[in-house]
């Protein structure tokens, strides 16, 4: 490249890491995070050969299959600039925990820890690293957001959401009470501990009812799915999507948990 500061800079490469909910349950959350980092300049790639990121085994205590299930995530992603993940929990698992995991791997070491290095949780990445001052969409109504876990203690991620919803025009934030909490989902928490979980997710349905807010927002789906199938069987008329999904004016599709456009409802 040239010298010249006036001269084009290389477009960013960005390999997107979609997850597993996203892939299995929410897939317009991947398309959301593309449009949202193509508006903000990068060159976008989605490898079909990304795996799971392992930590549903980690987190379980059990690194064997924890590592057997990451390796290829490793060459995956490995000629891109950077990794970018519409979650907290997935990004702080490869950006806190793969290097650790593979530190005993002369072969795979090194590029454990370079993947770790250049992986972001979406808004993070968006503003922290790309620079992009607020999204440009619109969303008419009430909202509050929900800090998950992951995001939040791992990687610092509170303002940069925050941030990037001044710019939906329409949208009114209103803070959740206590929103750096927990709701209960923790992954498999949620199926090791049922009777604490369904306690925490109340107590935060209790918080979300309590802002007078018609639309939830978080960045993971696993809390988002947690946190919105709660609110359904209480019967609170409150709509949840992920973030990206409204930074990218998406707003205007079927909430979670509702039947897709054409599709009867159950």
């Amino acid at each position: 490249m040239s010298d010249n500061p006036n001269s084009p800079k290389k477009q960013v490469t960005v390999g997107l890491f979609v997850t597993c909910l996203v892939d299995s349950f929410r897939p317009q959350v991947g398309f959301a995070a593309v449009t949202l980092l193509e508006r903000a300049g990068c060159s976008v790639a989605v490898p079909s050969s990304q795996t799971c990121c392992g930590q549903p085994a980690f987190n379980s205590g059990d690194r064997d299959h924890a590592r057997s299930v990451a390796r290829p995530l490793i060459e995956a992603f490995a000629d891109f600039d950077y990794v970018v993940a519409p979650s907290g929990s997935c990004a702080g698992m490869i950006r806190e925990h793969m290097a650790d995991l593979f530190k005993d791997d002369p072969h795979l070491a090194d590029p454990a820890r370079a993947l770790a290095a250049k992986t972001y949780e979406l808004t993070s990445f968006l503003v922290d690293v790309m620079g992009m001052p607020t999204a440009i969409a619109d969303y008419k109504g009430t909202v509050t957001y929900h800090d998950s876990c992951s995001g939040l203690r791992e990687l610092g991620v509170k303002d940069q959401p925050r941030r990037l919803l001044k710019g939906v025009e329409g949208l009114t934030l209103t803070e959740l009470p206590s929103a750096e909490v927990c709701c209960g989902f923790g992954g498999t928490f949620c199926v090791k501990y049922p009777d604490i979980s369904n306690k925490m997710v109340s107590d935060k349905t209790e918080d979300i009812a309590a802002t007078g807010a018609d639309t939830l927002l978080a960045g993971d789906l696993g809390c988002l799915l947690n946190m919105a199938g709660k609110l359904s069987r209480e019967g609170r008329p409150v709509k949840a999507y992920h973030v990206a999904e409204i930074l990218a004016g998406m707003g205007d599709g079927p909430a979670i948990g509702e039947p897709a456009i054409g599709e009867p409802e159950s």
